[in-house]
């Protein structure tokens, strides 16, 4: 079964560096295959036994922390799951030059619709839509510094989701595929 490992807060602004070359290392000494990476945010795409996210996600985070002394939270998806997150957002909402598009993928902690309620947002100037597994944020780039949005950084609602934008969510889905 082919899974999408998303790696929390990697190589984002010089903390948690992690070598991807490294990390595709790590994930075929745990015995899994076809692995590939994407981008250096940490994306892998790899074939494994269905043994369930938890544990799968269990295992890559032990490694990770085995080979770079990194605590790093883990969310692992399959193929399907990532496919139907991409299918569902309005192929209008792009990133771009004047859109701001971002997936928040999150754990099965705080995966309901009510999520939406716990976000802060600014309906005026920003959509927000849940989908199962994520939120969906769509806003114009002019707009972008006027969204509350950013009032979740450090808290640990986010620290249970992790975002990619959506032109990253549809190119994993097409690796994926």
């Amino acid at each position: 079964m082919v899974h999408v490992a998303l790696l929390r807060g990697i190589n984002v602004g010089g903390k948690s560096a992690v070598d991807m070359r490294a990390l595709k290392l790590t994930f075929e000494r745990l015995g899994f295959d076809n692995v590939r990476t994407y981008i250096n945010s940490g994306n892998v795409i790899f074939t494994a036994p269905a043994r369930g996210r938890a544990t799968l996600a269990t295992r890559i985070e032990a490694a990770i922390a085995e080979d770079f002394g990194l605590d790093v939270a883990v969310l692992v998806l399959t193929a399907g799951e990532l496919t139907a997150v991409a299918a569902t957002v309005p192929a209008g909402w792009v990133n771009d030059a004047t859109m701001k598009c971002d997936v928040f993928f999150l754990w099965p902690e705080i995966d309901k619709p009510s999520i939406v309620d716990d976000v802060p947002r600014n309906p005026e100037i920003e959509d927000l839509l849940y989908v199962p597994r994520a939120l969906v944020r769509r806003i114009d780039k002019k707009d972008a510094t006027r969204s509350p949005i950013h009032r979740i950084i450090g808290t640990d609602l986010y620290r249970q989701m992790t975002v990619r934008n959506i032109n990253t969510v549809r190119k994993l889905r097409d690796l994926a595929r």
